[in-house]
């Protein structure tokens, strides 16, 4: 009988990866602490802007470790105004080929020791917890949840697939916030039927903790909202914010939405990321507190590289290019001063300020 199947390897089970790097305590209160947080932002409890930002995808656990603790000194810096959280992606989604992300391919060279990227994946989770960094990430393959949401304190579902029914189901099942991106195209009508799907209860199969097959039954997950990552144009302008909220009231969703500065808002060029958050801010201060957060693709070192093992330099992006970590910070700085002029406070005594002869 014809078969394309080469080989069949047995992967680890969920359950034997966890007892090799179990959760700890210390990261168990910051993951909690970050989700009720990330929360309180969504709920307007908490006056601040969230930042989703790091690199495009992770290639080296210890450049992401070194971004992780000059995160650390601008979270305790920024941390009146700012929530930021940490990109730690480790699946790439592909439109055509290319490298798929470090579990897929740890080391970067088509020998695809999944095995050995799940153990580095969740080993760079418990230290980047254990600094005090919340964790984000976009879940691709509808097992991977398993072996580490509980290190988890934001997900996304991508923008190619916001339309699948696997990943609304996942999604009905995960116990953090979760981000759906609008489609790649800029519909957003996807992203907000991927938020109604994600909030019902919803049966489907995925690998259990001890990595047999099993039927996933959920309770619904009310706690999304929508990632306006642009498409064919970019969509963060007034109009399309204006649209977008709309939409989501008219469908009683969040009524909130997050600029993710990169991808088809940047016009595919890195650069494009700054004057994006330079227009959000500028929205922010016309509009109410309709803007839950933004997303920033962020490294060390600016741009990308090409994944020649000769020449690589850790710290900088071999998928899309990022901006560098002092762009990143001036952004930050710009976004921080932002949100502090517009708090209710600050409005007051600017107002007061202008009555006084």
């Amino acid at each position: 009988m014809h078969t394309s199947i080469e080989q069949k390897r047995t992967i680890i089970s969920p359950a034997v990866l966890k007892d090799q790097l179990p959760l700890t305590q210390l990261a168990q209160q910051n993951v909690d602490t970050h989700r009720q947080a990330i929360l309180d932002i969504m709920k307007q409890k908490q006056n601040k802007l969230l930042v989703v930002v790091g690199p495009c995808s992770i290639d080296n656990p210890q450049s992401a470790l070194e971004y992780a603790k000059l995160l650390k000194k601008a979270q305790e810096e920024f941390k009146d105004h700012l929530h930021l959280v940490m990109r730690v992606y480790f699946e790439k989604p592909r439109t055509k080929l290319g490298w798929k992300g470090l579990i897929n391919d740890p080391h970067l060279n088509d020998s695809f020791h999944i095995n050995e990227g799940l153990f580095a994946a969740r080993e760079l989770l418990l230290e980047i917890n254990q600094l005090g960094i919340g964790c984000a990430t976009e879940f691709l393959d509808v097992n991977i949840p398993q072996y580490m949401v509980d290190l988890i304190s934001w997900s996304a579902i991508g923008a190619r697939t916001c339309e699948s029914q696997i990943h609304r189901e996942c999604a009905s099942g995960l116990p953090t916030p979760v981000g759906f991106k609008n489609r790649s195209d800029g519909a957003i009508e996807p992203a907000i039927n991927a938020m109604l799907a994600a909030a019902r209860s919803h049966h489907y199969l995925a690998i259990n903790d001890q990595g047999a097959l099993a039927i996933f039954q959920t309770s619904g997950n009310a706690n999304s909202h929508i990632i306006l990552r642009g498409g064919q144009k970019p969509n963060y302008s007034a109009e399309d914010i204006s649209y977008t909220l709309e939409q989501l009231q008219k469908h009683n969703c969040l009524n909130k939405v997050m600029i993710d500065c990169s991808h088809g808002n940047a016009q595919n060029d890195y650069r494009n990321q700054m004057q994006v958050v330079d227009a959000v801010s500028r929205y922010m201060q016309k509009s109410d507190h309709s803007i839950l957060g933004l997303m920033l693709e962020s490294y060390i070192q600016e741009g990308k590289q090409t994944l020649d093992q000769l020449n690589y330099k850790p710290g900088k992006s071999v998928t899309d290019a990022c901006i560098s970590w002092s762009m990143t910070y001036d952004a930050l700085a710009h976004l921080h001063q932002n949100v502090q002029q517009n708090t209710p406070l600050a409005q007051k005594e600017t107002q007061y300020a202008s009555d006084t002869p």
